[in-house]
């Protein structure tokens, strides 16, 4: 292992403060390093593998389909992109869904989407976006520019003109920014990097209604959120708020590299040659998604989500309560968070040293983001590692 660790610091470029593990399979809610030893996940790599590993359906329909055709372009149709846009489109109550490579480009398509309907709608001048602090969009150019967290943006600019920052949960501060060049409004329902923050039931419905009165695009930012984390198949219809826009990826086809946007039909302005990608939503990572959604429904996983969820906030808030070092309690379902009044990264080292994955959110925050078929048995080990590491 140390050997492979050396060698990865040679040769990969040094954009992660990596832990030093180098894991080799998994099997359900479990992880391997090469040396044999067990893990157990509550990280799902970073919220992806919503199935958890070695699912037997999941890997058959991979199988079939790497044995069909992996890519053909989008000048072309394919069955497993039909079906999985039908299944997406139906899932999240969206018309129009386009397929990416990632949650970073799907959030690049949703600003696209956004500045072409002002244009369709003559509206040139409208092209500023408002965006919130610590919020987190992705790591390209324009996904950087709508992300609320000056680190991220500050060696790279100059970055995409015209974004402004209100603050999360604070309706006030978007009415002092809305104008008449404003374009879209693009939130997160839940802030995942920024620290498990919530977004409030009247202020999301506050956001939807500025939306409606001024003719705004509201963009819901569901990357990390969605796709069952919250009990709910898209965090947003726990508010019963439909946006105009939404950005998908990392559950979406549970490890390959497949993301989304997608948008109501009044907002679909994209014509052939405004947007593409050579490999978005190419036949194996759409089969990846239309087995996903299958999966959903068939094994019933929104119900465990829900029910191991209540189960896990349980947990944390007796945590929550016990340890004065435990600040915070926050999110819903299977994407929770733990604020502390000390930096977090060793204490995540050691429950490492222990055999359980968690992830920070910043620097103070414990996330929990296991997969979504995760049962009460399995938090409760992990709540057990969690108060030996704190005590």
């Amino acid at each position: 292992m140390n050997n492979l660790i050396d060698k990865g610091e040679q040769y990969l470029l040094h954009t992660y403060n990596r832990f030093p593990v180098v894991f080799e399979k998994g099997e359900g809610v479990r992880l391997y390093d090469i040396c044999g030893k067990e893990y157990l996940d509550f990280f799902s790599g970073i919220g992806v593998n919503a199935l958890g590993y070695g699912h037997k359906k999941y890997l058959y329909a991979l199988h079939a389909q790497l044995d069909k055709l992996i890519h053909i372009s989008n000048y072309f149709y394919t069955v497993p992109a039909v079906n999985a846009a039908e299944k997406f489109a139906k899932a999240s109550g969206m018309d129009r869904v386009f397929f990416t490579n990632s949650g970073a480009e799907a959030v690049e398509g949703a600003i696209k989407l956004a500045r072409k309907y002002a244009y369709e709608a003559g509206k040139k001048e409208r092209t500023e976006i408002i965006a919130f602090n610590h919020s987190f969009h992705g790591r390209s150019i324009g996904a950087v520019s709508v992300t609320g967290t000056d680190s991220y943006r500050e060696p790279f600019g100059p970055l995409l003109p015209g974004v402004k920052f209100a603050v999360y949960n604070d309706i006030q501060s978007v009415y002092e920014l809305v104008n008449d060049r404003t374009c879209a409004v693009i939130l997160e329902t839940i802030q995942g990097e920024g620290g498990i923050n919530t977004a409030d039931r009247e202020f999301f419905a506050d956001i939807r209604k500025l939306c409606d009165d001024k003719d705004i695009v509201m963009i819901d930012d569901e990357v990390q959120c969605g796709m069952g984390r919250t009990g709910k198949m898209f965090a947003y219809q726990n508010y019963g708020v439909t946006p105009d826009v939404i950005t998908s990826a990392k559950g979406i086809g549970n490890g390959v590299p497949v993301g989304a946007f997608a948008c109501r039909e009044k907002y679909a302005a994209l014509k052939p040659g405004d947007h593409g990608s050579t490999y978005g939503g190419n036949p194996l990572v759409t089969a990846a998604v239309d087995s996903v959604l299958s999966i959903f429904e068939e094994e019933k996983i929104l119900e465990n989500v829900r029910e191991s969820g209540d189960y896990l906030y349980e947990k944390l808030e007796d945590i929550f309560n016990e340890y004065d070092c435990v600040k915070e309690h926050r999110g819903m379902g299977l994407m929770q968070g733990l604020l502390l009044d000390c930096g977090v990264k060793d204490i995540i080292g050691k429950a490492l040293d222990k055999g359980v994955v968690l992830i920070s959110a910043g620097e103070k925050v414990i996330r929990f983001l296991p997969p979504l078929i995760i049962k009460k048995t399995d938090i409760d080990e992990m709540i057990s590692v969690l108060m030996e590491v704190l005590a």
